[in-house]
């Protein structure tokens, strides 16, 4: 079977803090999977490894079959920007542009003429129903206008992974359930894979799969991927 994203005994650590220890975990094209655990448990390390925000000191991080882990930082911020989205708790805007200014900035940093990324961006933002927020300013926008702005970021491009940490976390159920809801439709409209770090029942119950981090480990049990 041919996995989208191979995860082989990751070790990571911080400090004395060993946050990843050997963690093996697999995510086919299309699939939604779930991360879930205590907090502290390596989960959010393990999702930033997964999208080359993070190196590991040992294992393997191949994506769409090849060696994340062995590549430099700029490369790897390219492959990012074009290939994986990031969904941040926060959704980390940039304070000083317009929700659609931030949405098409990776397709302005990727080269893309202004017109055609502002084109998109309007079009994701309508997809995920706050285009009338399109010239606000982040400090501007509500929680839940923020993460959908962010999950329109994310998206933009065509990612064929996107990796998603707490994306309900800041929220409250209400606006949490409109982002999740939103987040699922889009990625699977796009056939793309997320994966996706959550403390939320709600959001682990509607992945295809969910695995357990405890301890910077898979819970005893845990499939690397799916059967």
């Amino acid at each position: 079977m041919n996995h989208l994203l191979e995860l082989r005994g990751l070790h990571k650590s911080f400090a004395r803090t060993e946050a990843l220890r050997g963690v093996s975990l697999d995510v086919q094209p299309g699939e939604v999977v779930a991360v879930t655990g205590p907090s502290g448990s390596g989960k959010s390390t393990l999702l930033h490894c997964a999208a080359g925000v993070l190196v590991p000191e040992a294992g393997s991080v191949t994506f769409a079959g090849q060696r994340l882990d062995e590549l430099d930082e700029a490369t790897r911020t390219r492959l990012r920007r074009r290939e994986i989205g990031l969904v941040l708790q926060f959704g980390q805007l940039v304070p000083d542009l317009t929700a659609v200014q931030n949405v098409a900035l990776p397709l302005l940093l990727d080269g893309t003429d202004r017109r055609t990324a502002r084109t998109a961006a309007l079009a994701w933002l309508e997809r995920l129903g706050v285009a009338e927020v399109a010239d606000q300013v982040p400090a501007e926008l509500s929680g839940g206008e923020s993460q959908r702005v962010a999950v329109a970021r994310a998206l933009v491009t065509g990612p064929r992974l996107v990796c998603a940490d707490e994306p309900t976390g800041a929220l409250d159920t209400v606006a949490g359930e409109v982002v999740l809801t939103e987040l699922l439709a889009a990625v699977r409209d796009a056939d793309a894979s997320l994966l996706v770090v959550t403390h939320d029942n709600r959001v682990a119950a509607r992945a295809d799969r969910e695995v357990v981090l405890r301890d910077g480990s898979l819970a005893a049990g845990q499939p690397v991927t799916a059967s």
